[in-house]
């Protein structure tokens, strides 16, 4: 059964001059923190450390109001993971397939992008970076190297509540666990423990990009709202799961 969960409040174009400046900023700087992080949505104190970035670039579909969607979200960084809060306001919350395989775009949840070593290019079907689609249900899914979609639960913890005092809020907290690009899909089946994540360590650059699938009811999500301009090609934005060339950059700090 479909889950439906209702919030009851609330070669590159050249370019023009309609287009934003799309000219690649320095890297986002990345907070560490030494103390550990529990995943379980709520706003702890620790979060004080990062600021908050903008959640407001409209990749696909049509431009949400206020009351619709809006979002944003910080970062940490500890030796053993990225964190991430997002801060979502969607007046519906939609999950209408329980294969968490299965058009999963077309359901609301947080798509997190990430190049481990910020070497852009192409990954739809390889692992060169990841496009984490991360389901209401905490589930995460993106395509493996086999072409076909398929589940990474273990490279991600997620949990999302609504904020107690307003509930058109909800704060959904991730602990990322970074791979490289040598990832390897049939050795992760079979030997789960060769397969390990990589040790984060001060001035480590990697691609990064955070993105919302917005839908009310809709069988296609609606809108797809990101945390980066993307330069169209061919009209097209919706590139991230392509390629990482659209990606920001983060450059962990200390």
């Amino acid at each position: 059964m479909a889950l439906l969960f209702t919030l009851l409040t609330g070669s590159c174009l050249a370019k023009t001059s309609l287009e934003p400046d799309l000219a690649s900023p320095a890297p986002l700087p990345v907070t560490y923190t030494s103390s550990s992080i529990v995943i379980d949505g709520k706003v702890d104190p620790i979060w004080q450390q990062a600021q908050w970035q903008p959640l407001d670039k409209l990749i696909l579909g049509v431009a949400p109001t206020a009351e619709d969607f809006s979002g944003r979200y910080k970062l940490l960084w500890r030796e053993d993971k990225l964190y991430l809060l997002a801060e979502i306001i969607d007046d519906v919350i939609l999950d209408q397939t329980a294969d968490p395989t299965v058009r999963y775009w077309d359901d609301d949840c947080l798509e997190v992008f990430i190049d481990q070593d910020a070497s852009g290019g192409e990954h739809q079907f390889n692992h060169n970076a990841f496009a984490y689609h991360v389901a209401i249900d905490n589930q995460v899914a993106d395509y493996g190297s086999n072409q076909t979609a398929m589940t990474f639960n273990q490279h991600l913890q997620s949990r999302w509540m609504r904020d107690e005092s307003n509930p058109k809020v909800i704060y959904w907290e991730l602990a990322i666990n970074i791979y490289p690009a040598t990832y390897n899909d049939n050795l992760a089946s079979d030997h789960p423990k060769q397969v390990k994540p990589i040790v984060l360590a001060a001035n480590d650059i990697m691609g990064f990009m955070l993105a919302y699938c917005d839908n009310d009811f809709s069988k296609q999500r609606e809108s797809f709202v990101g945390s980066h301009n993307i330069r169209p090609i061919n009209g097209d934005k919706n590139l991230g799961y392509k390629t990482a060339d659209v990606f920001g950059k983060i450059k962990l700090v200390k």
